[in-house]
């Protein structure tokens, strides 16, 4: 699963490059208890996505972590690409932050990648006292050999969104990224581009609002956010506060272009059902427009007579040809080609579950898509439960894997069947040549059978490297 290289750091000296790295084999998934009455501790699921190996299609290794109700969720690494240039740099450490414990599990996956062991563990009050900041979300490594995690609140359970750094080294919490005072009201993801001098940041909401559930009158109350923040990534001052509005409400994942001479990127909404396009203007600011609407749905026989799509997840491919996104209420995966920027146009769409099966309680009145109600996704003899969330693309950009938990909470809000029967991850053949998206029939991983009941499976990381957490300097 290493790149090929000697004498260089980890990772890939470009994203082109990263394209010709050699097929993923294992894949790891933390894999979350939290909220499913199984009073057991989330793990680390390491997969075998290797079709020549005879444990294809299986979780090969756990490794559970030493406390209840962590809800681990987002990962990233010790080193990436951002760090090619460096020799003595090794991609070998997984960080996995825990989003409501507030802790941080350090993982050895570098002496055994096919079987990682707990290398560290960063306590929530490292944190706590070191950075005010809690609910640790989205990581990455730098260029300069710190990690850098966002967070969404503070201690207290508000919206607070600052960013921990720890040392690359011995994963001792060194403080805050941000400037005293400078935090933004909300945190979720963050991307950087030191060739621009710059950060983004968007917003989820307060943990205490989103902790156990979804209610529609905490975005009235102002718990949820709708804005992406411009950081200066050298004085580390929060320069801009792009206010997306109501159509962008709930703004979740921001990618930059791969192309590290790119000034724009996506970010996908949650609510509405939107992604928006930011890019840098010919004055050096930065601004954001709409380029995507998925329009939600009246129905009857749902929580509420509209139901929105709920993008959750979004990846760019590394030639950054395509686009694609999950809606998370609907069902579906959409691919779209963005070689116009600013007018992406759909090229594949599957639904893999979702809200509005055929079959199901809920019945669609109006859509603005017209699109037919579409029957149960059923693979190798299993009916699939929940819906398509997390992605992650093969360097080759040639398949798509996918599973369908978003966050213990909402899944037992939105798809209690799924807390019964576990959460799956799937894979999808992807026609990179014209577009086009099609199930393997043939890949299942079946969190629903595992040995301490079923597991909800949240997002997918490769050991060498994969499009949503390396950055090209």
């Amino acid at each position: 699963m290493a790149t090929k290289c000697t004498g260089c750091g980890p990772g890939y000296k470009s994203p082109l490059d990263a394209m010709k790295g050699p097929r993923e084999e294992i894949v790891y998934l933390p894999c979350i208890y939290r909220n499913t009455g199984i009073k057991k501790p989330d793990y680390l699921a390491t997969v075998d996505v290797d079709p020549k190996s005879p444990t294809y299609c299986q979780v090969i290794h756990r490794l559970p972590m030493p406390n209840l109700n962590d809800e681990l969720h987002h990962s990233g690494w010790n080193a990436c690409s951002s760090c090619f240039g460096d020799s003595s740099k090794k991609r070998n450490r997984l960080i996995l932050p825990s989003l409501i414990s507030s802790r941080v599990y350090i993982v050895d996956t570098g002496t055994d990648p096919r079987a990682p062991q707990m290398h560290k563990i960063v306590e929530p009050t490292d944190i706590f006292w070191k950075t005010g900041l809690a609910n640790p979300h989205t990581t990455h490594c730098l260029g300069n050999g710190q990690i850098m995690i966002s967070s969404i609140g503070d201690p207290s359970g508000n919206g607070k969104g600052g960013f921990i750094l720890l040392d690359g080294k011995t994963f001792e919490v060194v403080g805050n990224w941000e400037l005293p005072g400078e935090a933004a009201p909300f945190g979720y993801d963050f991307w950087y581009q030191p060739r621009h001098n710059v950060m983004m940041s968007t917003e989820w909401g307060a943990p205490k609002a989103l902790a156990y559930g979804f209610n529609l009158e905490h975005v009235k109350e102002g718990l949820y956010g709708s804005k992406i923040h411009v950081w200066d990534w050298t004085t580390h001052k929060r320069l801009q506060s792009l206010d997306l509005g109501e159509e962008g409400a709930i703004p979740l994942e921001i990618r930059f272009l791969h192309d590290p001479a790119a000034t724009e990127g996506y970010v996908g909404c949650a609510l509405q059902g939107t992604v928006f396009r930011f890019y840098r203007t010919p004055k050096g600011e930065w601004a954001a427009e709409k380029v995507i609407h998925v329009p939600s749905k009246k129905v009857e026989g749902w929580a509420l007579p509209v139901m929105p799509s709920l993008i959750t997840d979004i990846l760019i491919s590394l030639d950054d040809r395509f686009l694609y996104f999950s809606n998370w209420l609907h069902g579906d995966i959409r691919q779209y080609d963005i070689t116009n920027r600013r007018n992406p146009r759909l090229a594949g769409q599957l639904f893999l579950g979702g809200s509005i099966l055929n079959d199901g309680p809920v019945k669609v009145l109006e859509d603005p898509e017209n699109q037919s109600q579409p029957p149960p996704r059923i693979i190798k003899g299993k009916r699939i439960p929940g819906s398509p969330q997390m992605l992650q693309l093969s360097l080759d950009g040639k398949r798509l894997y996918v599973t369908t938990s978003l966050y213990s909470g909402w899944d037992k809000q939105f798809y209690p069947e799924m807390i019964k029967e576990g959460s799956v991850m799937m894979q999808i053949d992807v026609n990179t040549a014209n577009g086009g998206l099609k199930v393997n029939k043939n890949f299942l991983v079946d969190f629903g059978k595992e040995p301490n009941g079923p597991a909800l499976a949240h997002e997918l990381r490769y050991p060498g490297g994969d499009c949503t957490s390396d950055i090209w300097l």
